[in-house]
């Protein structure tokens, strides 16, 4: 297998990364690699200590996908302003941000909500299964993740019910619709400041602002995105924002008042703290459900 040898300095754990829930087509299998379907190609990543070792794309793919271009100690020290994102970080040291498919991200999110993990990788399969094409790897068959055309081209949502998306399916249908009549909509959303691109997703049918922000979060690289769900909620209120109010809906005045302060607190890489916040959560007091 071709590998990469990973700098000391700059610090990549594959387990945390694939792990902690910003992906939903990679398994971990028994003997620790870790199989992934990005795009047309399926991949197969295995790390043991500083080498990183895969099949089925070029480093320079991976280094692209997994973000090890970038300087993730300076990162990491510019989001570290106080001891409990401090202890996150020392949790989860190595978590790396991929760098995801817009269209597949963006149904993705569409997807996910009211969701969990296991349900929303049932519903990208499915999709998958019955849209995309079949990728012949390792004496398997696996499925890309269809071009939005092949959903729209079917005219009608009904072609979306052998998925099991529930109330989500007509969102994306309709998504789909609009994103194949949009040609170039990846290279507009990229250029715009993250406000506007943040008003144009939501555009979209089916995404609220958590879907944006996550979407322009791992699609977009756009860093001062910071997606708030109920976890975040929480542990943000227990160890930020003591005066937010407990037991009630998440209001739009509510999200944008953490994600002002995140901002402001945790500078411009406030997605990247995010993240991590969220995948050392288990640390944290509060026992919240799946969403």
């Amino acid at each position: 297998m071709p590998r990469i040898t990973l700098g000391h300095d700059q610090p990549f754990s594959l387990d945390q990364t694939l792990g902690c829930g910003q992906v939903f087509r990679w398994d971990r299998t028994p003997d620790g690699s870790w199989c992934g379907i990005v795009g047309d190609r399926v991949i197969r990543c295995r790390q043991k200590g500083s080498a990183l070792s895969f099949t089925g794309a070029d480093a320079p793919f991976i280094r692209h996908y997994f973000s090890l271009d970038l300087d993730f100690p300076a990162i990491l020290e510019s989001i570290d302003r106080d001891l409990f994102i401090h202890n996150a970080i020392q949790r989860c040291r190595g978590l790396r941000l991929v760098r995801q498919p817009p269209w597949e991200c963006l149904c993705s999110y569409i997807c996910s909500t009211n969701s969990n993990i296991p349900t929303i990788r049932r519903r990208i399969r499915a999709i998958a299964q019955q849209f995309g094409d079949g990728i012949d790897a390792e004496g398997t068959t696996s499925f890309s993740f269809p071009d939005p055309s092949r959903i729209s081209c079917t005219g009608d949502v009904s072609s979306l019910v052998e998925c099991r998306l529930g109330y989500r399916m007509p969102y994306v249908f309709k998504t789909a619709c609009e994103v194949t009549a949009r040609k170039g909509w990846e290279e507009t959303i990229a250029a715009l400041p993250y406000g506007e691109a943040r008003r144009e997703l939501t555009k979209f049918p089916g995404i609220g602002p958590k879907a944006a922000d996550c979407v322009l979060l791992f699609a977009f690289q756009k860093y001062e995105a910071f997606p708030v769900d109920v976890w975040i909620r929480r542990i943000m209120r227990e160890h930020y924002l003591p005066e937010l109010p407990q037991d009630t809906a998440l209001t739009g005045r509510e999200y944008d008042a953490i994600r002002t302060f995140a901002r402001k607190h945790f500078g411009p890489y406030c997605g990247i703290a995010q993240e991590y916040i969220y995948a050392a959560r288990e640390g944290s007091k509060t026992q919240v459900p799946p969403t």
